[in-house]
């Protein structure tokens, strides 16, 4: 596993009171939720970023109001349109 080191000033305050593992738990989901929503990451990419299974983050997705799902509507449309041409 990569390890990455941030400065965090000592004066900025912690949400609730997280221990250092727990704060780098916490930006490790948020970083995967932020690139996931963006449609840079999969979900399985996500969960392991975050060092959750996959149920776990599709969860945290949803408790961040964050769609688990990142087809459009148009992209549904058009492969609607594809099975029903190729069952011609």
């Amino acid at each position: 596993m990569k390890t990455i080191s941030i400065d965090i000033p000592e004066s900025a305050v912690f949400p609730v009171s997280a221990s250092d593992e727990e704060f780098a738990r916490g930006l490790r989901l948020a970083a995967a939720i932020f690139w996931y929503d963006k449609g840079l990451i999969s979900q399985g990419k996500g969960a392991e970023i975050a060092g959750l299974t996959r149920v776990e983050f599709i969860d945290a997705l949803g408790q961040a109001n964050v769609s688990a799902i990142q087809t459009s509507v148009e992209e549904i449309k058009a492969e609607k349109e594809r099975t029903i041409n190729a069952r011609r």
